[in-house]
C-alpha cells in the first residue's frame, strides 16, 4: 500500500496493463522482505512460547529438569537456519529484484500519459501538436470542431488546421492514430529567410477530406536496458559491493594525494621583481607597496586577488567533489553491512520473543501481535536513525548499521535470564514490595 500510495502519480492514467502493475508490485513485495521477516521471527516467537507458558508445557518440562535454554534449543537451531537463508536472500535474490523494479519502474515513469483528448481543452501530448474539440459524440470518436496547431517544424504557430468534423481511429498496432477530417481550412503562415524583408506569404488551403497521422510510440512501454542500472550500490551483492568499495577507495586516495600534491600550487601568490623600483628589487620575496610604483601596486594587488579568488573556488569545488566521492562510498559500505544485519536482526529479535513469550504467558494473536509492534518499531526506529547518521557521516557506517542489533541484544539477554528464573517481570506486586523494602530501608 506504501508502495501504490507513494507512486500512484506515476501509475495512473498511463493505460498500463494489468501485468506491467502486478510485476512491478511483486518485485516491491520482495524488496520488503528485509522489513518484514525480522518482524515475522518476532511474532511468531512470542506466539510460540506464550501458548507453550500459557498450558504450563514450560512449567512441566522444568519440573522434569528441562532448562528453558534446552528447550528453546531446537527453535535457536530454525532462528539460526532462518538467519542464514536471510543473508542468501539479501545477497542473491533482492539485488535482482530491486534491479528489476528500478529499471521497470524507470520505465514507467517515462511513459507519457495515455491519449486522453477532452472537450473544450487544448491537448498537447502528442509531440509537435496542439488539439482542441469542441464536442465528441457518445462513440468517442467522432469529433465536431476540432482546431489543430501544428508545431511539427518547430516555426512556431505558423500551420492552423480547422475542421468542423473528423474520426479518430487507432492502427497498425496502436502504434498511429489516424486523424480523418472533413469540411475544414488549413492556414498557413509562410517563412522569410534570414536577413530577408518585406511580407511573407500566406496561404488558405480548403479541404473536403484530410487524413493525418501522428505517431504514438511514444506512449508505448519500452523497457531500458538493465545493464544500465546494475551498478548501483542497491543492486550489489557481497562480492561485488566489496570490490565496488575497495575501488572507490583506491580512486579516493588516489584524488587526495593529486589534491595534496597539487593544492601548493594555488596557494601560492604571484610576486613579479619586475615591478620593483629602487634598491629593493634586490628582495622581491617581500612585498611592500611602499617599494612599487603606484600603477604598478595597484597591478600587484589585483592579481594576488585574482589568485585568492582562484584557490578559493579550487578548494572549494575540490572539497565539494571529494565529500559527494565520500558519500558515494558510505552508501556502498552501508548496503554491504546490510547483507549482515538482515541476519542478526532476525536472530536477535527472536531471542526477545521467546523469552518474552514465556515471561508475559500469552499466546495467540492478541497480545503478542502489540508487543512484537511496539520491539519492532524500537528496532525499527533506532536502524533508520543509525542508518541516516551514518549517511551523514556523522558516526561510521558500521557504527550506523550496527547500533540497533547492539542496542537490543542486552535486552533479549536479559529477557532469558528473567525467564530462566522465574523471575515476575511484568508482576506490579513485585516491583511494588521492592520499592517498599527500599521505604524501610531508607527509614531505618
Amino acid at each position: 500500500m506504501q508502495f501504490l500510495w507513494k507512486y500512484v502519480d506515476d501509475l495512473v492514467g498511463k493505460g498500463l496493463e494489468w501485468y506491467v502493475v502486478g510485476e512491478l508490485i511483486i518485485y516491491t513485495s520482495v524488496t520488503l522482505v528485509p522489513l518484514a521477516l525480522p518482524l515475522a521471527v518476532l511474532v511468531s516467537s512470542i506466539m510460540t512460547f506464550g501458548n507453550l507458558a500459557e498450558h504450563f508445557e514450560i512449567v512441566a518440562g522444568k519440573a522434569a529438569g528441562i532448562s528453558l535454554q534446552r528447550i528453546m534449543r531446537p527453535l535457536v537451531i530454525a532462528a539460526v537456519c532462518i538467519s542464514f537463508g536471510a543473508f542468501l536472500f539479501s545477497n542473491y535474490i533482492l539485488p535482482i529484484a530491486n534491479l528489476k523494479m528500478g529499471s521497470l519502474l524507470y520505465d514507467v515513469r517515462q511513459l507519457k500519459p495515455a491519449l486522453f483528448i477532452r472537450e473544450g481543452v487544448f491537448y498537447n501530448g502528442i509531440d509537435g501538436y496542439s488539439i482542441r474539440i469542441a464536442s465528441k459524440e457518445k462513440d468517442g470518436n467522432t469529433l465536431k470542431d476540432i482546431m489543430i496547431y501544428d508545431h511539427s517544424q518547430r516555426q512556431g504557430n505558423n500551420r492552423v488546421i480547422l475542421a468542423r468534423s473528423g474520426t479518430m481511429v487507432s492502427g497498425k498496432g496502436e502504434q498511429f492514430l489516424e486523424l480523418s477530417l472533413r469540411n475544414g481550412h488549413v492556414y498557413e503562415e509562410g517563412t522569410r529567410e534570414r536577413n530577408e524583408e518585406g511580407a511573407r506569404p500566406f496561404t488558405r488551403t480548403k479541404f473536403d477530406k484530410q487524413l493525418i497521422r501522428f505517431d504514438l510510440s511514444n506512449f508505448k512501454l519500452t523497457r531500458t536496458n538493465e545493464d544500465l542500472f546494475k551498478d548501483n550500490w542497491q543492486m550489489l551483492n557481497f562480492r561485488q559491493l566489496t570490490k565496488a568499495v575497495d575501488s572507490l577507495e583506491q580512486k579516493f586516495g588516489e584524488r587526495t594525494d593529486e589534491l595534496t600534491r597539487s593544492t601548493p600550487h594555488y596557494m601560492s601568490f604571484m610576486t613579479d621583481s619586475t615591478l620593483m623600483t629602487g634598491p629593493r628589487a634586490r628582495a622581491p620575496a617581500e612585498v611592500r607597496d611602499d617599494a612599487l610604483v603606484v600603477p604598478a601596486a595597484a597591478s600587484v594587488f589585483q592579481r594576488a586577488l585574482a589568485t585568492a579568488r582562484n584557490a578559493r573556488i579550487y578548494v572549494n569545488s575540490n572539497k565539494e567533489e571529494l565529500a559527494a566521492k565520500q558519500r558515494s562510498i558510505t552508501k556502498y559500505t552501508i548496503e554491504w553491512h546490510r547483507k549482515f544485519t538482515l541476519s542478526i536482526a532476525c536472530l536477535v529479535l527472536f531471542l526477545i520473543g521467546a523469552p518474552f513469550g514465556a515471561i508475559v504467558r500469552k499466546g495467540g494473536l492478541g497480545l503478542p501481535i502489540v508487543v512484537s509492534i511496539v520491539f519492532f518499531i524500537i528496532f525499527h526506529v533506532i536502524s533508520i536513525t543509525g542508518e541516516k547518521f551514518a549517511k551523514e557521516d556523522v558516526i561510521a557506517p558500521a557504527e550506523g548499521m550496527w547500533i540497533a542489533p547492539l542496542v537490543l541484544l542486552p535486552v533479549g539477554v536479559l529477557l532469558i535470564y528473567k525467564a530462566t528464573h522465574d523471575s515476575a517481570l511484568f508482576d506490579i506486586d513485585a516491583y511494588l514490595n521492592f520499592f517498599r523494602k527500599l521505604k524501610k530501608a531508607g527509614k531505618r
